[in-house]
């Protein structure tokens, strides 16, 4: 999903962790099979959901991808299975496999396929999403049209398999006088129901609502645009019970260095925030990188906001790689594919564990279904030979590995913030 462009510059389970997800990681309706029974977000790993694939047949979409191809070039560098979808899920794409068959991929148009995301993380032990939904799509009539469904699908699925879902606004793209955009929408929002629905995710006895986007200086929001949203979202969300409110900002949010505006205003922004979650894709590219980052940054983050009553969730992604979105932007630059390996699950699995021995509570996962940036955390094509030349499976790195690998790593994550066991020092060795 979003990374700036300075930023991009054992063994097994412990044995009381494996008493709790063995079901999940061997991927059967098992451990995984429960309905989240506290609506609060302590304790959990929140998925990012785009849901923004639309295919040319979709309506509103003007007969044009979104989001899989720009014209006739991919814009993603890795590609989902589809062999449990039904042939009206399909879309059939210009990319062919080696042997001259169709590569087909997906609509989050889709009701259906919106459903088996959230079966699958029943399945696996996953809590929940936070729903990406693109502020700049509420300008235009078809856009608003397309997110407006797929929260209805999100909304379903969450309910049908006792997950929980939020709204995380992405405000990329907006200036301050944009923003009167996002407070009408969330009041229609709480004025319609949707942040009533039984699966919505509710902490500290308030609905939860994300923005996405503060403090970031290629961002073109201002301290006190961004200060006047927040109030203005929590005048309009009072009447309906009040929120709780979760900000996505930079790394360096703290110390106003790194990836985060210099402007001390956003300091005092910051603090009127009840969750903060501060995004990591991009901030580091390898293990000891990543060690680094909680040493210096989710530790000591922690330790400050101890006392104030503003949560912390920190964000945790499986490897990066955006070669084909760069080119079809025709972006200046080298962005080789697979820019950050995964290592098998590794680089994941050690991100996860680092935050959980720093004292976080609460994780977000980036992202459930991004192949556009490489983070996707779902069912992915596992092997070179089924797919089309050019992209990314999930052998890059040498790995046999199934194709629903990362479910089952997230599963364990999230059973292990629940207080199922710690995490080893390494992931489990993948059986097929």
């Amino acid at each position: 999903m979003r990374i700036s462009w300075r930023a991009v510059i054992g063994a097994a389970l412990a044995l009381a962790l494996a008493a709790r997800v063995t079901d999940a990681l061997a991927g059967d309706d098992g451990a995984g099979a429960r309905d989240v029974v506290h609506k609060d977000v302590a304790h959990k790993l929140i998925l990012g959901y785009q849901g923004w694939f639309a295919c040319p047949h979709d309506p509103d979409t003007n007969g044009q991808w979104v989001h899989w191809f720009d014209g006739t070039a991919p814009t993603v560098d890795f590609l989902p299975p589809v062999d449990e979808l039904t042939d009206a899920e399909r879309c059939e794409t210009p990319l062919k496999t080696p042997t001259g068959a169709p590569v087909f991929v997906y609509s989050a148009q889709s009701a259906q396929t919106v459903a088996r995301h959230f079966q699958w993380m029943r399945q696996y032990g996953l809590d929940g999403v936070a729903l990406q939904r693109f502020a700049v799509a509420l300008r235009d009539p078809h856009t608003h049209q397309l997110i407006d469904r797929v929260l209805a699908h999100v909304r379903a699925g969450a309910e049908a398999n006792g997950r929980l879902f939020f709204i995380m606004y992405d405000l990329s793209g907006l200036t301050d006088d944009d923003l009167g955009l996002v407070v009408r929408d969330w009041h229609n929002l709480l004025a319609g129901g949707d942040v009533a629905s039984a699966a919505y995710a509710v902490h500290r006895g308030h609905a939860v609502l994300a923005l996405w986007g503060l403090g970031f200086p290629e961002r073109k929001l201002s301290p006190a645009g961004a200060a006047g949203l927040l109030a203005a979202i929590r005048r309009e969300s009072a009447p309906f019970g009040g929120v709780t409110l979760l900000g996505g900002v930079p790394a360096g949010w703290r110390t106003d260095d790194f990836d985060a505006s210099t402007d001390p205003g956003w300091d005092a922004v910051y603090r009127t925030l009840d969750i903060i979650s501060p995004w990591a894709v991009g901030r580091y590219g390898d293990d000891r990188g990543a060690a680094l980052y909680a040493q210096t940054r989710i530790a000591p983050d922690l330790a400050a906001l101890r006392g104030t009553g503003i949560d912390y969730m920190p964000v945790i992604f499986p490897g990066f790689s955006w070669h084909h979105l760069m080119d079809a932007r025709h972006a200046a630059g080298p962005h080789p594919l697979n820019a950050i390996p995964r290592r098998c699950g590794r680089f994941f699995w050690h991100q996860a564990r680092n935050a959980l021995q720093a004292g976080a509570a609460m994780l977000y996962g980036a992202m459930f279904d991004e192949v556009d940036e490489g983070t996707a955390l779902f069912k992915l094509v596992p092997n070179a030979a089924a797919t089309a030349p050019g992209f990314l499976t999930l052998d890059a790195d040498g790995c046999d590995l199934p194709e629903d690998w990362y479910l089952r790593l997230s599963g364990a994550v999230a059973a292990a913030l629940r207080g199922a066991g710690r995490l080893a020092d390494e992931p489990p060795s993948p059986a097929r």
